[in-house]
């Protein structure tokens, strides 16, 4: 065993004396073996932030696994009553202790801007509708438990409101002359970050049965708003099924009661959804990988040619040859892992830069991943599998140097 140790540590020795005689010429051919593990394990960390970008973007819309909607709308001639269909909403999420849900009423409110008197786009949600949605704030705060309970309704605008109302400190509590049946002033609490370019001004309303706020445009009729529930991937369809016969039952046979699922897994099934990004990332780094190492095998190539008359002055000494072919194998190795540590430490430098992230992920990740460390052992890994790739070939030939042609070399 001591034997075989000091064999092992002998031949790394050997060949990282080696690569100090070569300096030049190891720097040269590994400069391309750092910058391709560099390439790599940056398209690895920035697929993982690809990755959480493109997650965050669809719960924003259709909300976090397992997140199921819930409508109902009355197929008698007696139409279903708001009112009873929340009571019994969320009379179900107290029984079965689902704690994550909202209502989430798309509609319109007639607000009093500058220009005048307009009818704006508007969600009436829960508290909760903002973790279940990833909903990003750009200034203030989204509402929280007892706004409800204000003698002014609380308010969320998004950033084409804000502007448009001059872009008032959240801290000086602007207003909002909101008109319908009745009138009310709103309190902006917060500001939620454009989602995407040009987009119209909206506001968000928690529920209210103290005023009437549909436009007068909208002859105003009762609005049925749908529900949403966050609930635990393992036990959501279960869960969910005994939620819709609940408030089948309890809102009678002339009502149907839907319950979908509607966050992005839902369309995957039992498939990786983001399995199109994972391949693509694979093969770009394959293929990175694979051009570094086709320069370090022409160049291992040319140096053990050149190293000839070197080789067999040591065979003809007693090196044996298993000695031989792992001594410049090794050298490839050592060579390659010195540079994928390199190249790690540039890619750890690039995919945390913010500008780089900012550029990814185009300003929608809330919760930025740390550099996944499979990444930084994917670069490691592969810089010693592309050494040893590169020195099998070139430790080959010199093995099979005959030791008195390599003399008169």
């Amino acid at each position: 065993m001591s034997g075989l140790l000091s064999g092992v540590v002998g031949a790394f020795v050997e060949a990282w004396s080696e690569l100090r005689v070569n300096k030049l010429r190891v720097l040269l051919s590994l400069i391309g073996v750092a910058v391709a593990v560099a390439a790599l394990t940056a398209v690895v960390g920035l697929g993982s932030l690809a990755e959480q970008s493109t997650r965050e973007s669809s719960e924003k819309s259709g909300g976090r696994p397992a997140t199921y909607t819930v409508s109902a709308y009355s197929q008698g001639a007696t139409p279903l009553d708001p009112a009873l269909l929340d009571d019994e909403f969320r009379s179900t999420m107290s029984r079965y202790q689902i704690s994550w849900a909202s209502e989430n009423l798309y509609t319109t409110r007639s607000v009093q801007l500058p220009g005048g008197l307009t009818d704006v786009s508007a969600q009436v949600v829960d508290p909760e509708y903002g973790e279940m949605h990833r909903v990003s704030m750009a200034e203030g705060s989204w509402f929280v438990e007892g706004d409800d309970q204000r003698m002014a309704p609380a308010v969320v605008v998004n950033e084409a409101l804000w502007d448009t109302l001059g872009r008032p400190p959240v801290a000086s509590h602007p207003t909002l002359l909101l008109s319908g049946t009745d009138s009310v002033t709103g309190v902006v609490v917060g500001v939620t970050a454009a989602q995407y370019a040009e987009e119209a001004p909206g506001l968000f309303l928690l529920p209210s049965d103290e005023h009437d706020l549909v436009p007068l445009s909208q002859g105003g009729y009762a609005e049925t708003p749908q529900y949403e529930m966050w609930l635990p991937t393992s036990s959501g369809d279960q869960l969910s099924t005994m939620v819709q016969g609940n408030l089948a039952a309890a809102l009678g046979d002339d009502v149907q009661v839907d319950v979908n699922r509607s966050d992005y897994a839902a369309y995957a099934g039992d498939s990786d959804p983001f399995k199109p990004i994972k391949l693509i990332i694979t093969g770009v780094g394959v293929l990175v990988l694979l051009l570094g190492g086709l320069g370090l095998v022409n160049i291992a190539l040319v140096t053990v040619r050149q190293r000839i008359r070197e080789i067999g002055v040591r065979r003809s000494f007693g090196a044996t040859a298993p000695r031989v072919f792992f001594s410049v194998m090794l050298e490839s190795v050592a060579g390659t892992v010195v540079a994928g540590a390199v190249g790690v430490m540039v890619a750890v430098l690039v995919v945390q830069n913010p500008t780089v992230q900012g550029f990814i992920a185009q300003g929608s990740v809330d919760d930025l991943p740390p550099f996944p460390i499979t990444a930084a052992l994917i670069g490691l890994g592969s810089a010693t599998l592309i050494g040893a790739v590169a020195g099998v070939l070139p430790a080959l030939v010199a093995v099979r140097v005959k030791v008195i042609d390599a003399i008169r070399y």
